[in-house]
């Protein structure tokens, strides 16, 4: 689906009077109303690097991008306005978001070792061939999970942190790890 349709789930999701599982839990339908807050604050405020925005318009082939995300997911709330802002540079890459939990299930084809983290950015050439594979969180955010998962953080203390740590990066980190990403699928010539 087109960023537009992501963004209408979430929409009919909030405004759902029954919203659908696994959003009919109140914990659920809070991360989802909280995520739709802060993507739409990174859509307005998310500043590019002048690296990132040279290397995406150097990308002379088509490209489609598929986003693997859901609007539950903590992580994505930063990191899917970043990836839209990027693709949008270029008017060869096309951008396709799929739900993780929904059909036809890519996820399962770009597992983290066995879990389903997500999101999940896949670069494919025209031909559909994977051309490079990111996610499911920056480095540095991925270490802070990794310590508080070791100290049995709870997942307040968890949640917590992590939105700290991405509000202090401002999407640097994954745009830091995504810039030798979109040079390697550029051809060398």
């Amino acid at each position: 689906m087109k960023f537009s349709a992501y963004e209408e789930v979430f929409q009919e999701i909030l405004n759902s009077p029954a919203p659908q599982p696994p959003y009919d839990h109140a914990a659920y339908l809070d991360y989802a109303k909280l995520n739709w807050s802060r993507q739409q604050r990174w859509l307005k405020t998310g500043v590019l690097s002048n690296e990132v925005v040279a290397a995406v318009k150097t990308i002379a082939a088509p490209q489609q991008w598929i986003v693997i995300t859901e609007p539950w997911c903590g992580d994505a709330a930063h990191i899917v306005p970043f990836l839209q802002m990027i693709a949008a540079l270029n008017p060869l890459i096309s951008i396709d978001y799929q739900l993780r939990d929904s059909p036809p299930f890519l996820i399962n084809s770009y597992l983290t070792g066995t879990s389903k983290s997500i999101p999940k950015l896949v670069i494919r050439d025209a031909a559909g061939a994977d051309l490079a594979v990111w996610g499911p969180r920056p480095a540095g955010c991925q270490e802070v999970y990794n310590r508080l998962i070791a100290e049995k953080a709870d997942f307040e203390q968890t949640k917590i942190a992590l939105q700290k740590w991405y509000n202090e990066d401002k999407g640097k980190s994954l745009q830091e790890e995504l810039l030798p990403l979109l040079v390697s699928t550029v051809p060398a010539g």
